[in-house]
């Protein structure tokens, strides 16, 4: 069997907290490997554990959730994935998160299935958007620095919000991976993001997936 999804919960109160581990302890292919009650314990949780997906709740005391996306993103040699777990859903709130990097944004009150397929969704590498953020999403538009795509570009960055690699986007397109390689780069520099996960939530807002 392939190794279990390492899980990081964050979240301020300690019974949601334990809710969540509970569930999570019952699946087979997902393993809770730490915990943290704010942004600060959250990055030195993430430095320790490296977690492959970080459940991660927006309001919490010390720092929010969107200082803590901030910070993962600076952490060297951190590769794990977001996916933001909240009540919260105005757009005050909403859009920091998923413009800082966060992958995945579902609410508290999904289903408890919901959220492991959520959970190994992210960690595959989709981009998960619940229906009410991906419409506000919609209405605030594309990113300013956003520029014309070329039709190919358009089309990498497509395959590219399925979670995609260079070289399964390589060979989807009958393209060399180098020239895949170029265009991601390029793409990231028109949108003006820092990496895939950005731009592929821009894939989302405009309906390029």
């Amino acid at each position: 069997m392939p190794d279990p999804i390492r899980v990081l919960v964050v979240d301020d109160h300690p019974v949601v907290r334990q809710g969540l581990r509970t569930f999570l302890d019952l699946q087979d292919d997902i393993e809770v490997v730490g915990e943290a009650q704010d942004s600060a314990s959250c990055v030195a949780e993430a430095r320790r554990t490296d977690p492959d997906v970080i459940l991660l709740d927006l309001r919490m005391p010390g720092g929010d959730g969107v200082a803590a996306l901030h910070d993962l993103r600076d952490l060297p040699g951190f590769s794990g994935r977001v996916l933001v777990i909240t009540s919260f859903t105005e757009p005050a709130a909403v859009l920091p998160a998923v413009r800082a990097g966060a992958p995945g944004y579902v609410y508290k009150d999904i289903d408890p299935p919901a959220l492991a397929a959520a959970i190994r969704a992210v960690h595959a590498g989709h981009v998960l958007l619940h229906p009410d953020v991906a419409r506000l999403l919609a209405e605030a538009g594309p990113p300013p620095e956003a520029t014309h795509l070329t039709a190919r570009e358009r089309e990498v960055l497509a395959e590219v919000a399925r979670g995609r690699s260079n070289r399964e986007i390589a060979r989807a397109l009958g393209l060399a991976e180098k020239t895949v390689k170029t265009h991601v780069s390029a793409i990231l520099t028109k949108l003006g993001v820092q990496d895939r996960t950005q731009a592929a939530l821009y894939a989302v807002r405009t309906g390029l997936d």
